[in-house]
């Protein structure tokens, strides 16, 4: 999917302001070399940088990478991608906020992770979890079929797993899992009159293809109108988040 930096910072910066927390959680050290995995526009791999020089940003989005690059030029950002990435060095923690739920093949991501860490390097994610923006998805779908888009309706694009199916996941490539939350965590959208449909041009614009601009229209004007008693609150929308929070350490080989 293209990526519009300058929505995504105007309309969206939530994703990287929840993402402080993480920050906090990842605690970086000046001796350490960190990778921000997902980096997006980088505003999260400058905020490391204040702690750490030895921060790289990486990022499968070209205009993410371009808009970071403008931004924070005393970072080195690179465009790749994350189920199959290698770096010359290995890195003492990778840190993922809101990121790997968009990486459908997961399992050589979490390979690559490992690989790139040294032993007992950090790995400290967080992203989509199971349900996450069930809501939302399920609206959106229904409302594709109703309008006999039934291939876009089906569109696979994210992958939302439990705490179960990830760790899982990690653990046989061999990492410990020392920490996994799956919470609830309603996000307040900036838009009040069009949040959910800014929220659908931004981050499920995939499911459109091939759709007419006027069955668009009103396929978005049917979802936020369906999701208002739900998702609507005093006056702000709010999107059905659900996160996935996890610490694991790479495991020495025996």
């Amino acid at each position: 999917m293209k990526w519009d930096s300058k929505l995504y910072k105007n309309k969206h910066a939530f994703v990287f302001e929840y993402g402080e927390s993480l920050v906090d959680v990842l605690d970086p050290k000046p001796e350490e070399t960190i990778l921000d995995l997902g980096c997006g526009t980088g505003e999260l791999t400058y905020s490391i940088s204040k702690k750490t020089l030895n921060i790289i940003g990486m990022d499968y989005s070209p205009e993410m990478i371009a808009s970071a690059k403008v931004n924070f030029p005393e970072i080195q950002f690179f465009v790749k991608d994350a189920a199959n990435f290698n770096f010359d060095i290995q890195f003492d923690s990778i840190f993922s906020n809101a990121t790997l739920h968009w990486i459908l093949d997961y399992k050589s991501c979490v390979k690559s992770m490992y690989h790139n860490l040294k032993p007992n390097g950090k790995l400290i994610i967080e992203f989509g979890g199971k349900d996450n923006v069930g809501l939302i998805v399920k609206t959106l779908r229904n409302h594709l079929k109703q309008y006999g888009y039934i291939e876009q309706s089906q569109l696979k694009q994210w992958y939302f797993p439990s705490i179960g199916e990830y760790c899982q996941v990690l653990e046989k490539v061999g990492f410990r899992v020392t920490l996994a939350q799956h919470y609830d965590r309603p996000t307040e959208l900036r838009e009040n009159n069009n949040g959910i449909k800014d929220w659908l041009e931004m981050f499920a614009k995939n499911f459109f293809f091939n759709v007419n601009s006027s069955d668009k229209a009103k396929i978005l004007d049917h979802i936020q109108e369906d999701l208002r008693p739900r998702l609507f609150s005093n006056g702000k929308w709010f999107a059905d988040y659900k996160r996935l929070r996890i610490i694991a350490i790479k495991q020495e080989s025996l």
